[in-house]
């Protein structure tokens, strides 16, 4: 394996492209934000079609239907793109561990300098950095190396089947308000009503997506806002067009 420079933490990742170092990021804070994705997701793809079908039928019966064969379509294919992904993540991360785990039976010596080198990157003295690697290398090499280098934990690795359930879940709690409303409210009012809440759950998607990843707030709702809005308005014209060429 190629050193690491011990004058530049930025140099890291260059010198060593099979092995995309963590940037820090908080694996929990990630989970939640693509929690706040999926319902998102789940507000406007069903809120589109109810919405649509309401344009072009005033039956009850057939918005449900619509509504609901949305709502499980969606989720279960939030959940399958969400396995495949998550899938595909790990089994890098495992390519990444036995990597790891060969270098270390072939080279340790070299394990160990560049140890040693990361940590002297990070501004502890050469001879303090060489202290902890050694330290840390006694203790256990391999996770010293993976939390160092890869920030892994060989035994809390990315879990698709976590994924895909979290990602359905999150959809369909989205669906679920554009399809209640529309179904327990009047006819004459369903669809301007439908439009407030799903109005009202966009903008807040957006805030809590903002606060998550620490941008403007104002900036995300009225991306979510907006786009929501275009898709209702697009998908009641066309329904209402169908409708009466029907």
């Amino acid at each position: 394996m190629s050193e690491i420079s011990s004058t530049a933490a930025g140099t890291t990742d260059a010198q060593h492209p099979s092995e995309p170092h963590a940037q820090g990021l908080n694996g929990r804070l990630n989970w939640l934000r693509a929690g706040v994705l999926g319902a998102n997701d789940g507000i406007v793809s069903v809120a589109g079609i109810v919405v649509g079908v309401a344009g072009a039928s005033v039956s009850r019966g057939t918005i449900g239907v619509a509504g609901l064969a949305g709502l499980v379509a969606g989720a279960l294919s939030m959940a399958a793109g969400e396995y495949v992904s998550v899938s595909t993540q790990r089994d890098s991360e495992r390519a990444l561990i036995a990597k790891e785990k060969h270098e270390l039976a072939t080279m340790p010596e070299q394990e160990l300098d560049e140890l040693t080198e990361i940590y002297a990157a990070k501004g502890l003295r050469p001879e303090l950095a060489r202290q902890v690697a050694e330290e840390l290398t006694a203790k256990d090499a391999l996770s010293a190396h993976l939390e160092a280098e890869l920030n892994l934990d060989a035994d809390d690795l990315s879990n698709p089947w976590s994924a895909a359930a979290a990602s359905a879940a999150a959809f369909t709690v989205g669906a679920l308000l554009p399809l209640l409303v529309i179904l327990l409210v009047p006819a004459g009012i369903r669809v301007p009503l439908t439009f407030v809440a799903v109005i009202a759950a966009l903008a807040l998607t957006g805030a809590v997506s903002a606060r998550l990843g620490d941008s403007s707030g104002r900036r995300a709702m009225l991306r979510n806002v907006v786009g929501g809005a275009l898709a209702m308005i697009v998908t009641y014209l066309v329904g209402t067009a169908v409708g009466t060429v029907v």
